[in-house]
């Protein structure tokens, strides 16, 4: 006897691009045969494994409890849950209320399954699921056997795993069916998003406006299935994981996408010419990127890209080494002593004379080293006001060299803050310029003129 072909048409027409799985789990859970005593349901993530086992148990009408196993604390809240669960499953599917007073305690995997026993005596069945089982914490290690061995020990009982990846025989029994819920191709992912397209006007169309309805949705969704190719071909193939995030992609850059349709630039067909306009849309990476903060300031975006996103006290420790290492030592009381007048006294003679030898300006030359209290010594002069003490300044510096942008020089290994290791910086002029005009911080102010 095959599953009910309505049930079947109900069921794919809400969860497409899952005929096989839907079929499969229609034949094992209906009234007409017996189910097996656990069957594992594995797959990545936004697969459907969740929706298409609920829709199917639903739509077979067989009574079944739901444990989210993420919201599990420990394994005895597990435990507790899932005695639980299945008090409401069988409260539902009966006229009469079960007394939940035998049932309040369970603190061991041995009282579960006498309760559940207890409590099948007058059932005829029951489909236990447990949902991201392997993602639970704190459970111990015969878990998820003593589980699957449930529905051998209690006849009318069948337990379902809904898990990413099952490691093997970790129920540590033989002979478990699996079911596989592949990730989603290309052509699956444009069809799902393709039966809710959005729609290109959010407005209501005005009454004098030769353009119905009608006419509007048809061609949103003909933009719409388009638009989705081109996102996935140039963005979604590569960084979005699943179809839950290629759908966050899609709706981010659907409404900067359809605006020169709205502007009246193109028609709601000119879909090639759109493609072109909206290139540099496709070509970035902002999409993928999720930020409460807009990503331009002031309108400089290019200042933002080049300075990265740094704490406050990181900007002036940077500014504070390209000084340390592009200034002489012997120029530091010159240049950073607040009680000292910033006046150079000319060498030689008359004014007018030039010089002998051209100098070359400093941040042409290779960066120098500097010890690590020097630096510490110039950043606190550059600073407009005092460093707190609550200003971690040593993390800072070891999340500065992590990312490559201070080096060591000094001995390598040990700790990265050793007193003995020398830095250098790691880039350049232009870069440190950026960011000391972002800190309000003039770095010419502070720079040697030039160097021999």
């Amino acid at each position: 006897m095959l599953p009910d072909e309505l049930i079947l048409a109900s069921v794919n027409e809400q969860y497409p691009c899952r005929e096989l799985q839907i079929r499969q789990l229609s034949t094992l859970y209906n009234h007409a045969f017996p189910s097996p005593p656990s069957l594992v349901v594995h797959g990545s993530e936004a697969t459907g494994k969740t929706s298409v086992v609920k829709a199917i148990l639903e739509a077979n009408k067989l009574p079944f409890a739901f444990v989210n196993s993420r919201e599990c604390i420990t394994g005895r809240h597990l435990l507790e849950r899932t005695i639980a669960a299945c008090l409401d499953a069988l409260d539902a599917s009966s006229d009469e209320l079960i007394d939940r007073t035998p049932y309040v305690r369970c603190e061991s995997i041995s009282a579960l399954s006498v309760h559940l026993q207890r409590l099948l005596e007058d059932h005829e069945r029951l489909v236990l699921v447990f949902d991201a089982i392997d993602k639970q914490r704190e459970a111990p290690p015969t878990l998820l056997p003593a589980m699957a061995r449930f529905g051998e020990i209690i006849p009318n009982l069948s337990v379902i795993f809904i898990v990413a990846l099952p490691r093997p025989r970790f129920l540590h029994t033989a002979g478990t069916p699996h079911l596989h819920f592949p990730p989603y191709s290309r052509d699956q992912s444009i069809s799902i998003l393709s039966t809710s397209p959005l729609p290109i006007f959010l407005e209501p169309i005005a009454e004098d406006i030769d353009y119905t309805e009608e006419e509007a949705e048809e061609d949103s969704a003909w933009l719409w299935t388009r638009y989705c190719a081109a996102i996935w071909d140039s963005i979604a193939k590569g960084a979005a994981r699943d179809l839950v995030s290629f759908r966050g992609v899609c709706e981010k850059l659907w409404r900067p996408f359809v605006q020169p349709i709205i502007d009246g630039k193109f028609g709601t067909r000119d879909f090639s010419r759109l493609l072109i306009a909206n290139r540099t849309l496709l070509q970035g990476e902002d999409a993928l990127l999720e930020s409460i903060v807009p990503k331009t300031v002031g309108g400089n975006q290019k200042l933002a890209r080049v300075t990265h996103d740094l704490p406050y006290y990181s900007k002036y420790l940077l500014c504070a080494a390209y000084l340390a290492s592009f200034n002489p030592p012997r120029q530091d009381q010159l240049y950073f002593m607040k009680n000292t007048e910033r006046k150079r006294k000319k060498k030689g003679g008359a004014a007018g004379r030039a010089a002998k030898h051209r100098k070359i300006p400093r941040h042409l030359l290779n960066p120098s080293a500097f010890p690590l209290d020097r630096l510490l010594a110039i950043l606190h002069a550059i600073l407009p006001h005092d460093l707190p003490p609550t200003a971690d300044i040593f993390t800072q510096i070891a999340t500065l060299s992590s990312l490559r942008l201070l080096l060591r020089t000094g001995a390598a290994g040990g700790d990265v803050l050793d007193a003995g290791c020398k830095w250098r910086v790691n880039f350049g002029w232009e870069y440190v310029s950026a960011l000391g005009r972002n800190v309000q911080l003039e770095m010419a102010d502070y720079l040697a003129s030039g160097g021999d």
